[in-house]
């Protein structure tokens, strides 16, 4: 009896939790996507004088809550085809395959244009991802949203990280971001996924704003 209790307080708790989390995403999800009209005409004018007339957005196939895939909005801060061109360089430069297959990212990718150098440091190049909070695919706060050519590295920790809803921020950026190895970062999003409430997303928002002022892990 005690057990069927306990239960059902948890159960009514996690649901308390995720309603006012969805509730949050949407108030600041439309202040956000407002913003999203001038600062997308700006980046335009940019990239349009360093001679960059492709999109301003990069859409990807990402992995959702429960393994469902969605379509994954930044701002453009590499150069067109930029897959295509990662593939090239993997197989032509074992350093930085290697490099690539320890932290699923380069420290000094060739693929990031003038422009898009700036709006990384700044974090600027998130902004559209609140398109997906919007829309329910996305959350302000939670664990990267991982593509799916990175789930055989995943391993065991891929059940844990994707039974919470991917977010904008989460306890791996505010942990060291970039500068973290791949393996470090799923321990760290396996731990969000056990522990995740009220807590822990208020302190991941408020350390997000002392990340992205200081730049830190940022590239």
């Amino acid at each position: 009896m005690n057990e069927m209790i306990a239960t059902a307080t948890n159960s009514f708790r996690e649901y308390v939790y995720l309603f006012i989390k969805r509730t949050f995403d949407i108030m600041f999800g439309i202040l956000r996507c407002i913003l999203l009209i001038p600062v997308t005409i700006i980046i335009k004018i940019v990239n349009m004088i360093n001679g960059d007339f492709g999109s301003v957005f990069f859409t990807q196939e990402r992995i959702g809550k429960n393994g469902k895939l969605f379509k994954f909005y930044k701002y453009r801060s590499m150069v067109p085809n930029a897959d295509k061109v990662l593939e090239e360089l993997l197989a032509n430069n074992d350093d930085l395959a290697r490099e690539y297959k320890r932290n699923k990212k380069l420290n000094n990718d060739p693929r990031i244009t003038p422009a898009g150098r700036i709006i990384r440091k700044l974090s600027i190049d998130e902004l559209p991802q609140f398109i997906n909070v919007l829309n329910g695919t996305m959350s302000l706060i939670g664990n990267r949203p991982y593509l799916p050519r990175e789930i055989p590295d995943m391993g065991e920790s891929y059940n844990e990280i994707v039974s919470t809803k991917p977010g904008i921020t989460g306890f791996w950026q505010v942990s060291g971001r970039n500068d973290i190895p791949f393996f470090r970062r799923l321990e760290l999003e396996s731990y969000y996924s056990r522990h995740h409430g009220f807590r822990m997303d208020i302190k991941i928002f408020f350390k997000t704003f002392i990340v992205v002022f200081f730049g830190r892990g940022a590239k």
